[in-house]
């Protein structure tokens, strides 16, 4: 199967893909399995890829969600503030991560070993269990420079070095949380011609939360550059969507957005309207490929999406049967 999934070439092999995998876990997730069942919906009802249902995120917090009997060789969690429940997401063939995340890439900026890469990633490194560590250090590893690397407090070490770099005319990925990156441009403002600069979201209350399109205005003035590029992902998936500027993402082919109704969760809408984002991550084959997240969006004709807010209340109307 994942042979198949990452190397899907339109929408008839997603979609055909999509219901086997959707099967698959149906049989062999007990926590979607219920959930599918107080539905009162069966694969043998499901015939399009709108029809599957998507489990609510919240249950990758109170529930061992998972399609495999294999082995646990990574547990992935979430930040959380002191005392809240924090997402689990284990992983059962973490070479399934690493080819989403290495093909991901690949198919939106090309090859890894062109770029230095560097992360300013400080709340995540702080903690352990970290998925999108995991990623940005393999593809600090896959780099193969040794330019490339992590910095945390050592700001002004990265100033210098990122200069240095774009001098040399060396393309260059930076990536990083966005407090950290406004923290640098506050420091030094910056005339970027050869480098990426690609914030992850996340003030954590570290800075007053900002609106997108006045978080970018400020990065791109500070680092000189025309765009600034965003990561969606999340511990509960194993791929990621990429924007190179505006706000909007697009997907690899094993991924697809689709947007559910706000009042009726089960109701899944027509492009171009705002709605609860629903994610089908096929890289997900032993958890679970179909989740109802807590992102607010819209999904445009050509597939590509944008993120607006998130749910007020931690349930998702209509669609919580089994949180509690």
């Amino acid at each position: 199967m994942q042979n198949t999934i990452f190397n899907i070439r339109n929408q008839e092999e997603f979609k055909q893909a999509a219901l086997a995998v959707f099967k698959h876990q149906f049989k062999n997730n007990k926590v979607y399995r219920s959930f599918c069942d107080l539905l009162y919906i069966h694969p043998s009802d499901v015939t399009k890829v709108e029809e599957i249902p998507f489990l609510p995120i919240q249950f990758f917090k109170s529930r061992k969600v998972l399609s495999s009997l294999e082995e646990i060789e990574e547990t992935f969690t979430s930040s959380g503030t002191t005392g809240s429940l924090t997402s689990k997401h284990f992983v059962t063939d973490i070479n399934l991560y690493k080819e989403s995340y290495l093909k991901g890439f690949a198919h939106f900026y090309g090859n890894i070993e062109d770029y230095v890469v560097l992360a300013l990633l400080p709340n995540y490194l702080e903690r352990n269990g970290s998925s999108l560590v995991y990623m940005v250090d393999d593809l600090i590893q896959k780099s193969n420079n040794t330019e490339s690397g992590f910095y945390l407090d050592n700001i002004e070490e990265l100033a210098k070095k990122l200069v240095e770099l774009d001098k040399k005319g060396q393309k260059t990925l930076l990536i990083g949380v966005s407090f950290a990156l406004l923290d640098l441009i506050e420091m030094q403002q910056f005339n970027l011609k050869n480098t990426i600069i690609m914030e992850t979201g996340g003030m954590k209350g570290r800075r007053r939360e900002l609106i997108r399109a006045e978080l970018h205005q400020l990065l791109q003035s500070g680092f000189g550059v025309s765009e600034i590029h965003s990561e969606y992902g999340m511990t509960e998936l194993l791929s990621q969507g990429y924007s190179n500027g505006n706000g909007v993402f697009d997907t690899p082919p094993w991924m697809k957005i689709l947007t559910r109704d706000t009042e009726d969760a089960l109701t899944i809408q027509q492009v171009e309207k705002t709605g609860g984002i629903n994610v089908i991550d096929l890289a997900n084959y032993n958890s679970c490929a179909f989740i109802a997240t807590q992102d607010l969006g819209k999904v445009h004709q050509n597939g590509t999406f944008e993120i607006i807010g998130r749910f007020d209340n931690s349930d998702i109307r209509g669609c919580n049967l089994m949180v509690l």
